[in-house]
């Protein structure tokens, strides 16, 4: 009997010891917790991260775990995200995690005039689609002009302009150091992200943790102004 009690004591821990690799070293699971990434991601969805997307870095290993990992641009088995993938990543700035879509690789030019994202000196395309209702984080309805935005690469994603006149949609140019990335939220006049060198700034790859892959479900209010949550088309929805 007291076999048996250290054999399924010693499978359980293997079986506890597995699943919590999974969950730790292989994925993560992340809340959104603002609207900078509407209309993509709303408040409240939950997004499964896939960590060896971009290899790892003390960032990307729980607890902290592995701070000398032996690296190249901070990261074991390190590869760069291609343009317009979402990722998570660590502020620069503070431990708080972020999420945005990669815009800027090392070595491009961004710039925003009146609203029209520039990569390196080319107008990046977009086409305008409808008005958006969205609720921000006070509880406050806001109307934004809906875009399909078009990368070099051809990636497709939608963003949101509440003006085109707003405080980062005029720029300086700026360019992307080697080892960095620079970040944009699709909800482009909500989004404290790299334009704001003094803030965000360019997020080094060491600071990736993995790139998101679908919403799992969301805790996003229903209501007139977000139809699309109770449609059941933010369960199991991959992102891009």
């Amino acid at each position: 009997m007291k076999e048996q009690i250290v054999e399924w004591t010693k499978f359980l821990g293997s079986v506890a010891l597995l699943v919590f690799t999974i969950n730790t070293v292989a994925f993560a699971s992340f809340h959104i917790p603002s609207e900078s990434m509407v209309p993509t991601l709303e408040v409240g969805d939950r997004v499964v991260v896939t960590k060896m997307s971009y290899g790892y870095s003390k960032h990307s290993v729980p607890f902290g775990l592995a701070p000398g990992l032996p690296t190249q641009s901070g990261r074991v088995f390190g590869s760069l995200p291609e343009r317009g993938e979402i990722v998570v990543f660590k502020h620069t700035k503070s431990t708080t995690t972020l999420i945005k879509r990669v815009i800027g690789l090392p070595g491009d030019q961004i710039q925003m005039k009146a609203g029209q994202l520039y990569l390196n000196g080319v107008a990046v395309p977009r086409e305008e689609i409808t008005e958006f209702m969205f609720t921000d984080a006070h509880g406050l309805t806001r109307q934004a002009t809906e875009y399909i935005e078009t990368l070099p690469n051809g990636v497709e994603h939608k963003i949101l302009e509440i003006t085109n006149d707003g405080p980062l949609d005029d720029t300086p140019q700026f360019t992307v150091p080697e080892g960095h990335l620079f970040m944009m939220g699709d909800n482009r006049d909500m989004s404290a992200d790299s334009r704001l060198i003094r803030s965000l700034g360019m997020v080094p790859v060491e600071n990736l943790i993995g790139r998101a892959q679908i919403i799992s479900f969301s805790l996003a209010k229903c209501g007139k102004t977000n139809p699309e949550i109770c449609s059941g088309r933010r369960f199991l929805t991959s992102l891009r």
